[in-house]
């Protein structure tokens, strides 16, 4: 007879048919889930600002053979590392994921992960990345070390500020710089607005998100900027768009090269955001849900038009 405790193998909180959950070995669930393999979303938003990062550098300088590894370089990256950055994040939440009815079947409150075994997974993800850097220049790889830093911090962020967004954006969109120096083996004005604005577009897509927990988040206290803007969040959200788009076209505007074609990357991108605040509902999980992961499309919009400027 089957177990009545029998752990589940499935997280709540991940998309419905994903690919872990249907092809990979049970085995291997709790580790890809630790992972968060089966949502790619977090992947793509720690990727797309490298890909913008190496559009900027190809308008300032000129396409090179070796953006081609670079791209795929910052892919990889962005996969092993993300994953290594929500193995940190699942190790220092594990506690209050145990009290979030979305969160609480996530292999290390569900027990189906040790904490021994989570800090090996995070050991093997993370020196798979460094091993990825180290093919992208010195001053990439001193881009790449000191990210770390960010990442160790974003974690904690939401207990002692309403802002942890902030710190999810610092780190998030390093990678726009990163990827500059790894072309151009400098770091220039361009990429660092970039940053910023990507700091911004982060608060936007993030407070979208962090939406579907604020009531479960105000029960075990802690803080973010959806509890901290509250019903005004459509208001102040449109702020951090426009922010986002006015310190993107600084950023495109001082590269010198195929301009136009990268203020139409942008216009795509400004056109997107606009749009999700037409339809975001504060109270609406579903819709909250399904505009953060349309950012997406947003980020990859700009990214293609800046790739675009960047090879003509």
């Amino acid at each position: 007879m089957q177990s009545q405790t029998k752990k589940p193998d499935t997280v709540a909180d991940a998309p419905k048919g994903n690919w872990v959950d249907r092809y990979a070995p049970e085995s291997w669930r709790p580790w890809l889930h630790l992972s968060r393999a089966d949502r790619p979303i977090g992947t793509w938003l720690l990727l797309l600002p490298c890909w913008w990062g190496i559009g900027l550098a190809m308008m300032a300088d000129a396409p090179e053979w070796r953006d081609l590894w670079i791209a795929i370089a910052c892919g990889l990256g962005a996969l092993v590392m993300r994953g290594a950055g929500c193995t940190w994040n699942d190790i220092t939440d594990r506690d209050i994921d145990a009290k979030v009815a979305r969160t609480r079947s996530r292999p290390l409150p569900s027990g189906r992960v040790t904490l021994r075994g989570a800090y090996l997974w995070l050991i093997a993800q993370g020196l798979v990345g460094f091993v990825i850097l180290l093919t992208l220049g010195k001053a990439a790889i001193w881009m790449g070390v000191a990210s770390l830093a960010l990442v160790a911090i974003y974690p904690f962020a939401k207990r002692f500020t309403w802002w942890p967004q902030i710190f999810l954006g610092l780190a998030f969109n390093w990678g726009v710089m990163l990827a500059y120096t790894a072309h151009m083996g400098r770091l220039d004005v361009a990429p660092v607005i970039a940053w910023v604005a990507g700091i911004a577009w982060t608060i936007f897509y993030d407070t979208i998100y962090a939406q579907q927990d604020v009531e479960d988040d105000a029960l075990i206290g802690v803080k973010s900027t959806a509890r901290l803007f509250g019903e005004n969040s459509p208001r102040i959200l449109m702020g951090f768009a426009l922010l986002a788009v006015l310190l993107l076209a600084a950023a495109i505007s001082l590269t010198g090269r195929n301009l136009l074609i990268g203020w139409l990357g942008l216009a795509a991108f400004a056109g997107h955001l606009f749009w999700q605040l037409r339809i975001f509902d504060p109270n609406q999980d579903d819709i909250c849900l399904r505009l953060f992961r349309s950012n997406r499309d947003a980020g990859l919009l700009l990214a293609i038009f800046l790739a675009f400027a960047g090879l003509v």
